[in-house]
């Protein structure tokens, strides 16, 4: 009984294996065939008609697979690791003309769909277009008056002064003329992280590392209203260009919403996994915009209170963010690189790569002058439309400072848009406009139709 039990399960065994490697060579040949198929036909939405004998005669000569090792070759199962020009031929025969054009040149179809020549197509990479011409900036003046880094800037709507916030806990009130300090305000009991001037009332919005949201109200130069619920330092705030609401992001990773008559806290908007150090308002969907330590970009939805998208992308923490004037974009900026998105999904457009830095601000212009700052006091001038790193800045640090306190917080461009605004690390403020003198043809751009390579991520 034994002897026949394991005569009867070798017997078995042997029918199984010749049915797993029948199974498996057949499988095996039909997958590589979708496979080798698939890798010349263009179309895939079009379903290809191909008869019987040709289309076995393209598997027996030009598919290329793997058989199993306990699988000896056949003359019919010989390896074609780099087809021949002949074979190339024979398989665009293999396809119809209008799926075969796909993969052989123009010049190399006949009638009928017969070829004379089987080169490959050589597609043409799209180019980078010639990017606009921007007159280059210089210095043109540097301010000092505070006592620490200047960490934030906004110009009021007239365009007549500008504001600074600073470590040294004031807020400066400069003309913006002449560069004359006009007043200075003090109250936070920390550094002054943003300002902002309102278009709609005379306030003045700070927030600062001491949690702080203040409203001064400057016919006075008087705190009137706080805005108490942050948790931790509070980084920057925005004011909605339409409504009267306040947009405040900190290190508590959360973004709150104020009405800034009733100082109440409309919403908290929650989310990030780390500090919030941008936030940004528009009129239009998303009405604010928040970048986060967190390495994301968040769109949100001011009337529900929650996240509309996130934006995963950047790999760094997003520290600056810029509106753009005219078009419905936004550029982020961070240190693995710069990226522009479309509204109101955040598509992704294109990256700007170049500026090998922390970026801690940004400013856009109508003009379509991109200026990204950064930590090591750099300040590069982008064309937003393609990309093009025209002009790149290094000022040289206030006498009597470190050359590591070299470094961009802020920068804005007043409401003319003919001067550049940026607050350092060397506690100067520094105002820079383009070059009245230059020419294109003096100062040429220096392009080259290269190969555009833009990152998806």
């Amino acid at each position: 009984m034994t002897d026949i039990a394991v005569v009867e399960s070798n017997v078995s065994v042997y029918f199984i294996f010749q049915d797993v490697q029948k199974h498996s060579v057949h499988t095996l040949v039909f997958r590589s065939l979708k496979r080798t198929h698939d890798m010349f036909v263009a179309d895939h939405a079009k379903p290809v008609s191909l008869d019987e004998t040709r289309y076995s005669c393209f598997v027996k000569q030009y598919a290329v697979f793997v058989l199993p090792s306990r699988v000896s070759l056949t003359a019919d199962t010989q390896i074609h690791r780099n087809p021949s020009e002949g074979g190339v031929h024979a398989m665009a025969l293999t396809l119809p003309p209008s799926q075969a054009r796909y993969f052989l040149s123009d010049d190399s179809l006949l009638e009928g769909g017969a070829t004379k020549n089987s080169s490959l197509v050589a597609r043409k990479n799209p180019t980078m277009p010639k990017p606009q011409w921007h007159a280059p900036w210089k210095l043109f003046r540097v301010i000092s008056g505070h006592l620490g880094w200047v960490r934030s800037i906004a110009v009021e709507p007239g365009n007549q002064w500008f504001v600074t916030g600073a470590g040294d806990r004031t807020i400066k009130i400069w003309d913006l003329a002449s560069g004359k300090l006009k007043l200075s305000l003090t109250g936070h009991i920390s550094t002054v992280r943003g300002v902002a001037v309102s278009t709609r009332s005379p306030y003045l919005f700070s927030c600062g590392e001491d949690k702080q949201v203040k409203c001064w109200d400057l016919e006075y130069n008087k705190v009137i209203r706080h805005y108490h619920g942050h948790l931790s330092a509070v980084y920057d705030l925005d004011l909605h260009p339409t409504i009267d609401v306040l947009v405040t992001c900190s290190r508590d990773a959360t973004a709150r919403v104020w009405d800034i008559r009733s100082k109440a806290n409309v919403h908290t908007l929650s989310g990030h996994t780390n500090t919030v150090a941008t936030v940004r308002c528009q009129a239009a969907e998303p009405q604010i915009i928040t970048g986060s330590h967190d390495s994301t970009i968040r769109l949100w939805d001011l009337i529900a209170g929650k996240t509309r998208a996130t934006l995963t992308n950047h790999k760094k923490s997003v520290r600056a963010l810029a509106l753009h004037p005219r078009q419905y974009t936004l550029a982020s900026g961070s240190a693995d690189n710069i990226k522009q998105w479309t509204f109101p999904d955040g598509n992704f457009i294109q990256n700007l790569s170049g500026h090998n830095a922390i970026i801690n601000a940004m400013a856009v212009n109508s003009d379509g002058v991109l200026v990204s700052g950064a930590d090591n006091g750099t300040i590069h001038l982008w064309d937003w439309r393609t990309g093009y790193n025209f002009q790149r800045i290094h000022a040289a640090v206030q006498p009597g400072s470190l050359d590591s306190e070299s470094g961009i917080f802020a920068c804005m461009f007043d409401h003319s848009e003919s001067r550049l605004i940026t607050a350092e690390a060397d506690k100067t403020i520094k105002v820079y406009k383009e070059d009245d003198t230059a020419t294109e043809e003096s100062h040429p751009i220096n392009w080259k139709p290269e190969i555009l390579k833009r990152k998806r991520f």
